[in-house]
């Protein structure tokens, strides 16, 4: 499997990165993690337009989902070739609902299923092109999920945004590489049910023996240095910083 950073800031872009984005590619199929605020325009220095085959929104808040409104202007409105046809979309219950009161101004309620094949995340195992995927819901304000991606022997997971949860531990066990968020300062905020700081991601990567941990969803106020000190104060094997660009051969 081929990782590539899409947009990796948390809350909203920073000048460097857009919000979690993350295309995941095998056997020529290519899925996409997230598309957060400013993540379609980094998107195309890594893929085209319209050669996405399917997507994936770990839940409803506007920096991981809100680019999704310009990614149906593009499919919807597309002027050469005619209108594109659908793709799927895996997003929590009332995704369709969401991205169209978003946008507002669509032609009518049913346009973004026109485009877009919606498809309600429960937790479960299932297969979405050649990948083997298992979602479970983790611990946000708002429905939210994580999810483990398997292909060829190798696995990867990807936490979305969340706070400590035993779901979590059960997706990262023993994945090659484990994608997962660093929000918070270890020490300075701590708000249960929300997000991970740099120690608590390394703890979940050393308990659940993780090959590679990547820290994203970094947001702008907070130090990426310090989360990655904490983070490798409790895990011995390699912890990187994620950065727009940035690609793992998982």
């Amino acid at each position: 499997m081929k990782l590539t950073v899409v947009g990796c800031s948390g809350s909203f872009p920073s000048a460097e990165s857009a919000c979690s984005s993350y295309l995941v590619e095998a056997d020529g199929f290519r899925l996409l993690l997230d598309m957060g605020n400013g993540a379609l325009g980094d998107l195309q220095r890594h893929c085209g337009l319209y050669d996405l085959d399917a997507i994936f929104l770990s839940h409803l808040h506007a920096d991981h989902c809100i680019d999704m409104c310009a990614y149906f202007v593009a499919r919807y409105y597309r002027h050469e070739g005619g209108r594109c046809g659908t793709i799927p979309v895996y997003g929590p219950e009332g995704t369709e609902k969401r991205l169209t009161t978003a946008y507002e101004d669509v032609p009518d309620e049913r346009s973004m299923s026109e485009v877009f094949d919606f498809r309600t995340l429960k937790s479960g195992t299932f297969e979405i092109g050649p990948f083997q995927v298992r979602t479970e819901r983790v611990s946000h304000p708002v429905e939210a999920y994580g999810i483990r991606i398997e292909h060829g022997g190798r696995s990867m997971a990807y936490s979305g945004d969340t706070g400590v949860c035993p779901e979590l531990a059960q997706l990262a066990d023993g994945v090659d590489l484990f994608l997962c968020e660093a929000s918070f300062t270890h020490g300075k905020e701590d708000i249960p049910d929300l997000h991970l700081n740099g120690r608590e991601a390394g703890e979940y990567a050393h308990g659940g023996r993780v090959g590679r941990l990547v820290l994203t969803h970094i947001p702008p106020w907070t130090d990426p240095r310090q989360n990655l000190s904490d983070a490798r104060a409790v895990y011995a094997g390699p912890v990187d910083l994620a950065h727009a660009g940035a690609v793992y051969e998982v």
